[in-house]
C-alpha cells in the first residue's frame, strides 16, 4: 500500500488535535514555521496541511493574521419529496427560502448533443438522437452546496421556446413547469440514489477534497404516459447535506 503523502498526515494529526479541543473554536493555530519545526517537516508540508483543513472547513485563514479554528459548518438536510415539484417555480430555490438562504445557480446548455448510451437508456431513446444538456452549479447564499448534469430529449422540446432551460420566457422555472407550459404534464419523478467520491473536478466546484463522500441522485421525470421526458445526474456533497425522502402513503 503506497504510503500516505506527508501534508495528509499533518492534516489528519491537526484535526485529531482540533477535535480533541487542543484548540478551540476562533482559537488561532501556531505559524506554519512552528508546526514544521514540531514535526519535521518542510514549510510547504504544513502549508499544504492547513490548506486542506481550510477547504475541508475545519480552519479558516485570515489575512496578516493567522489560521484561525473555524466553526464547524452546519449539517442541512435536503428533503426529496413530491410536494417540492408542486409549489411552482425552481424547486431549488423555494427549498433554500425554507431555509433563509437565497438559492442561486449557473448553467450552460448545449442543444443537438448525440444521446450516449446510457442517457438513451434512461430516456427510451436511440443511442445518438439529440438532446440538450446543461450543467448546473448550485449556490447557497453565493456558497457551491450542488452540482446537476441535465439531458432532455430535443424531439420533445425542439423548436418550442423552452428548448433551452435557461433562456426564454420559463428560465429558471424548472423542469416540471416547462414541460407544462408546452402540454407535457410530468406525474412521476424516480430517483436512485448512489454513494459515491468526489473527483477533483467536483472537488475544486464543490469546495471539498479529493475523494469527499458523495450523494449521486439519477431522477428521471416521466409524463402521464410513463415516457421519459428529462433525466438528471445529481451531486450533494455529504459533507454539507443529508438527504431525507419523504413519502405520501394512501388512506385505506
Amino acid at each position: 500500500m503506497p504510503r500516505e503523502a506527508p501534508y495528509l498526515q499533518v492534516a489528519d494529526s491537526l484535526r485529531v488535535r482540533i477535535l480533541a479541543g487542543e484548540w478551540e473554536v476562533g482559537a488561532r493555530l501556531p505559524s506554519g514555521a512552528r508546526l514544521a519545526e514540531e514535526y519535521g517537516v518542510g514549510r510547504n508540508v504544513t502549508q499544504r496541511a492547513m490548506d486542506r483543513l481550510i477547504v475541508e472547513g475545519v480552519l479558516e485563514g485570515r489575512a496578516g493574521s493567522g489560521t484561525y479554528v473555524r466553526k464547524p459548518r452546519e449539517r442541512m438536510r435536503m428533503v426529496r419529496s413530491r410536494h417540492r415539484e408542486h409549489r411552482g417555480g425552481s424547486p431549488f430555490r423555494a427549498d433554500m427560502n425554507d431555509r433563509g438562504m437565497t438559492g442561486t445557480w449557473e448553467s450552460h446548455s448545449q442543444a443537438r448533443v448525440p444521446a450516449p448510451d446510457f442517457i438513451a437508456d434512461r430516456l427510451a431513446i436511440n443511442p445518438g438522437d439529440p438532446c440538450v444538456t446543461t450543467r448546473y452549479e448550485f449556490l447557497a447564499d453565493g456558497q457551491p452546496v450542488q452540482l446537476a448534469t441535465s439531458w432532455e430529449p430535443m424531439a420533445i422540446t425542439d423548436r418550442t421556446p423552452i428548448v433551452l432551460p435557461e433562456m426564454g420566457p420559463l428560465a429558471g422555472m424548472g423542469v416540471v413547469e416547462r414541460m407544462r407550459s408546452i402540454g407535457v404534464e410530468i406525474e412521476t419523478a424516480v430517483e436512485v440514489p448512489r454513494p459515491a467520491r468526489a473527483t477533483q473536478a467536483q472537488a475544486n466546484l464543490l469546495g471539498i477534497s479529493l475523494g469527499d463522500l458523495l450523494l449521486e441522485i439519477e431522477r428521471t421525470y416521466y409524463d402521464a404516459d410513463g415516457r421519459p421526458v428529462e433525466t438528471a445526474d445529481i451531486i450533494v456533497p455529504d459533507v454539507r447535506w443529508e438527504v431525507a425522502y419523504e413519502f405520501g402513503l394512501d388512506r385505506p
